[in-house]
């Protein structure tokens, strides 16, 4: 989840950005004169990269995470690295990994094509991509917060059961 935030802040507002700026100097309408469809030269390149590589980045994220999470551990608390790592992989599962690798495919899926369409539809100069970049940004935010409650509830059924048999 974090790692979907950092890269629509500074991914996808690069998205919004140079399509917005290519769309106000016409460069778009360029490509399309010569016959090339915007969308598939511009846009697909852009969602594909980030569908795959918005994974591979999750999972070194999580690995350097884990790595100084032990070391510090080791370096402050004298708790053995090994401990930490028994620890981390008796607590997660093979699907706890394959569930993040799912929900970071839909989070860069939903950045990239946000992100896109408000740079390809950006009109009124420089005044106008920098709100289509804020817009972009904003949006994907969001809907990568509703993406991550509606995958948790599909993929985590009933981990919230316990806290009612409290009340």
């Amino acid at each position: 989840m974090v790692t979907a935030i950092v890269v629509a802040g500074r991914i996808g507002s690069a998205f919004a950005a140079e399509l917005g700026t290519m769309q106000v100097s016409e460069q778009t309408d360029t490509l399309r004169v010569l016959g090339s469809n915007p969308v598939d030269y511009l846009v697909t390149p852009r969602v594909v990269a980030s569908c795959l590589v918005l994974p591979l980045l999750t999972l070194m994220c999580f690995t350097i995470g884990m790595a100084s999470s032990a070391l510090l551990a080791d370096a402050i608390y004298g708790v053995s690295i090994n401990i930490i790592l028994d620890s981390a992989q008796t607590a997660l599962g093979w699907w706890d990994v394959l569930s993040a690798i799912i929900k970071s495919q839909v989070f860069g899926a939903i950045l990239s094509v946000v992100s896109c369409s408000w740079g390809v539809t950006t009109m009124g100069g420089a005044k106008g991509v920098g709100e289509s970049t804020t817009s972009a940004v904003v949006i994907s935010l969001v809907g990568i917060f509703i993406a991550d409650f509606a995958l948790s509830c599909c993929f985590f059924p009933g981990a919230g059961d316990s806290l009612k048999n409290c009340t």
